[in-house]
């Protein structure tokens, strides 16, 4: 009897995931003789048992589309919101998984997919991953898809941002996506030439970046690009965050986990805005006009580029050569050229973030961009 397998896609979108859906189905069809069927936007799409046959039809046409075909969310199977209410529904996910008496789900997604399909695999369950996110942060794999769309989409804005600059005499802000890593506001920074680039790796000091600038404006270049990820802090809140992370690792008690949780809140509220506030200290502190672009969610929008679609295919294809051979409980990871499958126990719960003597950090240094430290 032929294998059965599942497809989803969970977190946020992002180019190359209508690729990765394509490399497994396709490769379980026309290799393998599998069915595949895809759950509808994401764990929840499991629990209620919403789906669509992903047969060759289906699967046509969808390489060169981004976002995804199958939808995605952020329901999280073990905290499911239900009635305005969080309940636990991986008994109900368990069911519609047994029901299509299937032989392995397939869940593509970022850190927190990760940690979901490890959950069901704790269950009992057939489960195989797929790294994709444009933050590129997943532990264990060398890249993962969306990245490189993604930087080629900062990298442009901060190109065009340039004329905009050197124009007006400008201070133009950049924020760039990296929650937590910064692999994408480093990439594009340094691509795209960038004059400061700023981190979560690299606590930054505000007084350092406006010397670097009004450096700048001596030397006859009275405008600068500042690259920075969401996630970059200065020195003060970065030590401050190391104290609140440190009080919540030795929390025992239920009120002092509470007091640690409202203090990480707190530190985040605050952290909101971080880039509004740091164009205005840069511009108080040089006599520069500052600007700040936020490019958001254009960064995950969109056709993925060549090399999104053929590590996502690479991913997706052996995926289910995997599956045909009886390997679950992994991550297909990206190893070179090749692949490689990672025991989602070696992935879930771990960031892979940026090192400070990564080849990128040193060549950012060495045509003098100022990285904050």
């Amino acid at each position: 009897m032929p294998k059965s397998i599942g497809i989803l896609t969970s977190g946020g979108d992002c180019p190359g995931l209508n690729a990765a859906i394509r490399g497994v189905g396709k490769a379980a069809h026309s290799k393998f003789n599998m069915r595949v069927i895809g759950f509808r936007d994401g764990f929840r799409g499991l629990m209620e048992n919403r789906t669509m046959t992903l047969d060759p039809a289906a699967l046509s046409g969808i390489l060169t589309v981004g976002g995804t075909i199958l939808g995605t969310s952020r329901d999280k199977p073990q905290k499911m919101q239900i009635g305005g209410k969080e309940i636990d529904a991986t008994d109900a996910i368990i069911a519609t998984y047994e029901k299509h008496h299937l032989d392995a789900l397939v869940c593509l997604g970022g850190g927190g997919t990760q940690k979901n399909a490890l959950h069901l695999k704790q269950q009992g369950l057939n489960i195989i991953t797929l790294p994709k996110t444009i933050d590129n942060d997943i532990f264990n794999t060398d890249v993962c898809f969306g990245f490189d769309t993604a930087l080629g989409i900062a990298t442009e804005a901060i190109d065009r941002l340039h004329s905009t600059a050197h124009s007006h005499h400008r201070i133009v802000v950049v924020e760039i996506m990296g929650h937590r890593a910064g692999w994408m506001a480093l990439g594009a920074g340094v691509a795209g030439g960038a004059d400061v680039i700023l981190i979560p790796e690299i606590p930054y000091r505000v007084e350092k970046i406006a010397e670097a600038i009004r450096e700048r404006s001596r030397g006859g270049s009275p405008f600068s690009i500042v690259a920075v990820a969401e996630g970059a802090v200065s020195k003060s809140d970065a030590d401050a965050l190391q104290v609140i992370e440190q009080r919540k690792a030795k929390a025992s008690s239920k009120t002092d986990k509470k007091q640690a949780k409202a203090a990480l809140a707190k530190w985040e509220q605050g952290h909101s805005g971080n880039t509004w506030r740091l164009a205005k200290q840069l511009e108080e502190m040089t006599g520069l006009e500052s600007r700040v672009t936020i490019l958001g969610y254009v960064q995950r929008g969109g056709t993925p580029s060549a090399a999104d679609r053929l590590l996502a295919t690479r991913l997706g294809t052996a995926c289910a050569d995997l599956i045909n051979d009886g390997v679950f409980g992994v991550m297909v990871a990206s190893r070179g050229q090749g692949t490689a499958p990672v025991p989602l126990g070696q992935v879930a719960g771990r960031r892979k973030t940026v090192p400070l003597d990564h080849g990128w950090i040193k060549a950012a240094r060495l045509v003098g961009t100022t990285l904050g430290d």
